[in-house]
């Protein structure tokens, strides 16, 4: 094994009936878009299911599709998708059944065409802009978008079945902009609903609107990085603060450790020179892999026992660890990082040596990583 990641499936059920336990009444939609934030989506919209999610959220129509066509069918999850550009593929979300987020006229029209043409009529959540400036529908478009797709419904093209809109900055408590999103939208749901929609789901929380902002759960809230274990506000807690354990591991096996006197320069542009005689061990993990070149000369590692920093730059396949006088062989494990409790670097410790988010970190995983899916430490496992 050159590398893997390994994905605590069990860890990941406890963490979703950890979130379901601060919801209330309201139901969960666990967030599977991205391959479920590189922890891979079919096997973590199943147990994200088996621990009571009842909705599965995607960016784009294949992410939806392909949850679609592993078997997840609409009774055991609706799935909702938000991410639309021209040409759909609208009449395959509605042979799928599944729910159509709106954002703007456009695509409420190409919508309507494609359900003229199959007869199946569809699903579909408004989406209000209430600030933060990507997609969603601004106030001022917001009465003609109603009233457009109110005319669907009345016709029985569609059923309005959410209303929802998206958070700029939960992250950040007592940021401005979240008591301002808050009032847009209830004015927007208001609008709506004396226009007539009943939607079935009202949503507008995200992960640190769904650990910090319980007055916007509504019917349903959208947890993602929450889900996978990672705090969304690492300043206000670590994710045992908010009873959550992150769920991939990520090691490598050395594919070399060699001796090297002082002086001698590591990896391109020799950014690192050793300060003397040491011991150099290579981890055969780089940029095409996920690991980020800003990790230069800084990307936290544990080898034999200890924390070591990325020496010089990161690779596309490989960087180097400097061991100084310690002793390591090749083929001996590389941890990047993990839950942290056996004194590996997390995720977190990633990003703030990157200057990003853990969001990134574990996102940005690439294919040539394989995944291996545990569904208990001491239970069966599968390969992905």
């Amino acid at each position: 094994m050159r590398a893997e990641a390994t994905v605590d499936l069990a860890a990941l059920r406890a963490n979703v009936e950890a979130l379901r336990a601060r919801t209330g009444r309201s139901a969960v939609m666990a967030v599977v878009k991205a391959d479920a934030y590189g922890h891979g989506m079919v096997p973590c919209a199943r147990e994200a299911l088996l621990a009571g999610a009842t909705w599965l959220g995607t960016a784009t129509p294949e992410e939806a599709l392909a949850l679609r066509a592993a078997g997840i069918g609409p009774d055991q999850a609706r799935v909702l998708c938000w991410l639309w550009t021209p040409g759909g593929p609208w009449a395959e979300a509605l042979h799928a059944d599944v729910d159509i987020s709106l954002s703007a006229r456009w695509a409420l029209e190409e919508l309507l065409a494609a359900v003229d043409a199959t007869g199946v009529p569809a699903r579909v959540h408004l989406k209000a802009d209430t600030g933060l400036g990507r997609n969603g529908c601004q106030p001022h478009d917001w009465p003609d978008l109603v009233a457009a797709a109110r005319r669907a419904e009345a016709a029985g093209q569609l059923r309005i079945a959410g209303i929802w809109s998206h958070f700029a900055a939960a992250d950040e408590p007592g940021h401005p902009s979240i008591q301002a999103q808050l009032t847009a939208f209830r004015d927007a749901l208001a609008h709506a609903e004396s226009q007539g929609a009943a939607p079935e789901v009202r949503h507008l929380a995200n992960s640190p609107a769904t650990l910090l902002l319980p007055e916007s759960h509504y019917d349903l809230v959208r947890p993602g990085l929450a889900m996978y274990g990672l705090s969304p506000v690492p300043e206000v807690g670590s994710p045992a603060d908010f009873g959550l354990r992150p769920v991939m591991t990520l090691e490598a096996r050395l594919a070399s450790v060699k001796r090297v006197p002082g002086g001698h320069g590591v990896s391109y542009g020799h950014h690192y020179t050793t300060p003397g005689e040491t011991t150099l061990a290579l981890v055969p993990l780089g940029y095409a892999d996920g690991i980020p070149r800003h990790a230069s000369n800084g990307g936290p590692v544990q080898v034999a026992g200890k924390w070591r920093t990325v020496a010089g730059r990161v690779a596309m396949d490989q960087f180097v660890v400097d061991l100084g006088g310690d002793r390591a062989e090749v083929g001996d494990e590389a941890v990047l990082f993990g839950p942290g409790d056996r004194g590996e670097p997390t995720a977190e410790d990633w990003a703030r040596a990157c200057g990003t988010i853990s969001y990134e970190i574990v996102t940005r995983i690439g294919v040539r990583v394989p995944r291996r899916h545990l569904h208990g430490w001491a239970g069966a496992e599968a390969r992905g």
